[in-house]
């Protein structure tokens, strides 16, 4: 097999799966001369918004704009803490910084990888006005005990959902649990569009008609600005996208999972920690990560073997460079700083073929066998 012939994520396999309808879909946004907030935009929203199971969704740019808008509406910002974790994508704590607040940084569960609910209460000052805890790789976060904790402390819920589109606590949608919930609709996502996007989702009217606002120009009327707004819209050809999309979402979900499971059948009792799902918890793996302790020589072998993979992340964000010095609670972080070296994030999308899936498995297992 020919190097990155089998890639970690597939965005064009995703096109091709649902083409026809996406095409079609496409043209006849063009066809409609209409372009930015419209009709399919508005279609989306309410399509989304039902199926995470609350009132509004507000579609914008991106998922980084997405968590920076919900502050906003929120009036968090300069001389504002809000807590949130390290092992993420760094757009969770460019958006904190965006609005002027200071992200705290919890340490995680070493299992599950979200926010270790008993160490959050040791971070809370009188400046903290959020928890923002992230469902990485598709896990959801422990929402029941941040819930409890926020509720305890008059502090707001803001979910960072990027990853997790389709996850459930006991049946119950992630999205639907914070004051706010923040999406991206980026192509590698879950649910992603053929560019960037993104959207907030909340069950408060208030909130909801701020998000709006704020979205375009903080506008309540065209050319009116009420609020110091920015240019954060979800356009029409995206809507139009991730309305097709969406109508199979559950469906590559079950792939998604289906491949998690053969991954966790076929590598276990080899010298890798596989990912972990706490009991009824939906993981719709995002992305499947494992932990190696020679990772890059795993990676390198199973790179010179036709297979991708990546690292997500390199760094946690308390290590990198433009944010070292701008956030709170870093020096203690064993856990994350733990993982950092390990993890590995393997093959996972739904179009991987069952083939593919073996040859992923076989050079794995013969890496270790070595």
């Amino acid at each position: 097999m020919n190097a990155k012939r089998i890639p970690v994520s597939d965005p064009h396999a995703s096109y091709l799966s649902y083409k026809n309808e996406i095409d079609a879909a496409i043209h006849k946004v063009l066809d409609s001369g209409w372009y930015i907030l419209g009709e399919v935009t508005r279609e989306f929203e309410s399509n989304f918004a039902d199926y995470i199971g609350v009132k509004h969704c507000v579609g914008v740019n991106s998922g980084t704009d997405a968590i920076s808008l919900a502050l906003r509406a929120l009036d968090i910002g300069a001389g504002d803490e809000v807590i949130t974790v390290s092992l993420t994508a760094v757009a969770t704590v460019a958006a904190i910084d965006l609005v002027g607040a200071t992200p705290v940084l919890c340490d995680i569960d070493p299992d599950t990888r979200y926010m270790d609910a008993s160490k959050v209460q040791g971070l809370i000052s009188e400046k903290t006005k959020a928890i923002l805890p992230v469902h990485l790789y598709g896990h959801p976060a422990d929402l029941p005990a941040l819930q409890a904790i926020a509720k305890k402390h008059n502090l707001f819920l803001i979910e960072d959902c990027a990853q997790a589109h389709g996850a459930q606590i006991d049946g119950k949608m992630i999205g639907s649990f914070g004051d706010l919930a923040c999406f991206s609709f980026y192509p590698t996502k879950n649910l992603g569009a053929f560019g960037d996007g993104g959207a907030v989702c909340t069950n408060n009217d208030a909130l909801a008609d701020r998000l709006r606002w704020l979205r375009e120009y903080g506008w309540k009327e065209r050319y009116i600005s009420y609020y110091k707004g920015m240019n954060t819209r979800l356009d029409e050809m995206q809507a139009a996208i991730l309305n097709v999309k969406l109508k199979h979402l559950e469906h590559d979900t079950q792939k998604r999972i289906a491949i998690a499971q053969t991954y966790q059948q076929t590598l276990a009792g080899l010298d890798l920690k596989l990912p972990s799902t706490k009991p009824g918890y939906r993981h719709v793996y995002h992305l499947y990560v494992v932990e190696a302790n020679h990772r890059e020589g795993l990676q390198t072998y199973l790179r010179d073997n036709g297979i991708a993979t990546a690292i997500h992340y390199p760094q946690a964000v308390h290590q990198q460079p433009a944010y070292s010095q701008k956030i709170k609670g870093f020096h203690d972080l064993p856990v994350t700083n733990s993982l950092v070296p390990k993890i590995l994030s393997l093959p996972m999308y739904p179009e991987l073929s069952k083939d593919k899936q073996e040859h992923v498995i076989e050079m794995i297992r013969r890496f270790y066998s070595n």
